[in-house]
Order: structure tokens, then C-alpha cells, then sequence
């Protein structure tokens, strides 16, 4: 019996490469994207694969959230992928409050929402893993040089609510990660970073994968290394 993973934000980067190891590995693929390309990498991959089925999911938009988990089955594992960085190069004294308030949604509060609405779906699996895309600059002891306050704060949120859901969700089962992928050559990571997004998604994939209940509520590296929060 195959097993099925749900990735969002699926069309590029990280995402795009997290759906091509989990269907090398055999498994049933749900990835979301906010809107449908025709030419995209990610149609062309399911145009050969019938193991992948894509959905238009606004990872903010939680009605439509809520109609997509009824259209879903049974789901072994979610990848909480979607993020958003935000503007780049301002510094203290220059922060746009309504880009704020767009990162903090997208990286923090709709990762737990889409939780919320596929619960019942997952709490029907034996494997029960929630894997939440961080990063390190979300940790307080690795802030070393300031700044950064939009994205910092976002994922120091997402890192609190994975705490929270593994001690929520602990006594049934379910192994929660706040992952790192890695400075990752992306629209994101910029073309100086150190590895490839299959590097991340590869060893992101052996992180999950190796995770059992009693690692939930960890922060942990994409090469297997754990991160203090």
C-alpha cells in the first residue's frame, strides 16, 4: 500500500523538489499551488505521473481549505512547505507593517490552520507526521547579527506552534518537525547558497523519514543535525 504525502507550495523550489523524492520514493503525491501553469514543472511531472494530483490551495484562504481536506484521502503525511520572505534589504526603523502581517500569516498561522482541516485525515494513518518547513534565522540562540525582523519572527511563531502541536498531538501518535532545508539556491536563498533544492529535499526526506513520536516537537537540520531553538 503506497503511502500519501500532501506538499504545499509545490510548483517551485524546495516544493517542486520535495514532490519529485517523495514520487522516486513511491509515494502518493498531493502538492498545491496557488494557480495552475500549463507550462509549469509541475503539471509536466504530473502529465507522467499518475501518482500526482495537484490542487489550487491560497494557503490564506482557509474556506477553500477547508473544501480541498474534503476532497482529500486519507493522508500519511503533511509538508507544511508554502512560505513567504517578504521584503528584503530594510533595516530597524524601516519595517512595513502590512508586509509583517502578510509573512506572519502565510508562514505561521496557515501552516496551523491547514493542520486544523487535515487532522481528521491524518489521524486515520498509522504514520502520522506533520513536517513544517522553518529556517535557522527563526532560532534565538542563532541570532548572532539582528535584523531580518519580518522573517525572523515568523518562523520563531511557526517553531512555537510545532512545539504546541507535538505536545498536543503527542498522546495520539503523531510526530511534529520544525525543519531547516538548508541555504538553498532558490528565488529565496539566492544564487550564492551553499546546496541545491534536491540536496534539501533529499535529505529533508531522510530526516522525516527516520523521525518517530519521540522526536516530535524537535527543531532539526536537513542533514539529520539538531537546532537549538
Amino acid at each position: 500500500m503506497k503511502k500519501t504525502v500532501m506538499i504545499t507550495g509545490a510548483n517551485r523550489g524546495i516544493g517542486l523538489s520535495l514532490v519529485e523524492q517523495y514520487l522516486a520514493q513511491g509515494w502518493v503525491v498531493n502538492a498545491t499551488v496557488r494557480a495552475v501553469d500549463p507550462a509549469g514543472a509541475l503539471e509536466q511531472l504530473a502529465a507522467i505521473h499518475t501518482d500526482l494530483a495537484i490542487h489550487v490551495l491560497d494557503v490564506t484562504n482557509y474556506k477553500q481549505m477547508e473544501s480541498l481536506a474534503l476532497q482529500l484521502p486519507v493522508l500519511d503525511l503533511l509538508i507544511n512547505n508554502a512560505g513567504y520572505y517578504g521584503p528584503k534589504g530594510y533595516g530597524f526603523g524601516n519595517t512595513d507593517v502590512d508586509e509583517w502581517r502578510k509573512v506572519f500569516e502565510i508562514n505561521a498561522i496557515a501552516p496551523l490552520k491547514l493542520v486544523e482541516s487535515l487532522y481528521p485525515l491524518l489521524s486515520k494513518s498509522k504514520t502520522k507526521k506533520i513536517a513544517c518547513l522553518s529556517s535557522k534565522v527563526g532560532s534565538m540562540t542563532e541570532n548572532t547579527s539582528g535584523g531580518g525582523y519580518i522573517y525572523r519572527s515568523s518562523k520563531a511563531a511557526l517553531n512555537s506552534v510545532v512545539k504546541s502541536l507535538s505536545n498536543d498531538l503527542r498522546g495520539e501518535g503523531f510526530t511534529v518537525l520544525a525543519l531547516h532545508p538548508g541555504w538553498v539556491q532558490t528565488e529565496m536563498g539566492g544564487p550564492n547558497a551553499l546546496i541545491d533544492t534536491a540536496t534539501s529535499a533529499q535529505g529533508l526526506y531522510e530526516v522525516i523519514e527516520q523521525s518517530a513520536p519521540n522526536n516530535s516537537g524537535e527543531f532539526i537540520n536537513y542533514d539529520g543535525s539538531r537546532i537549538a531553538w
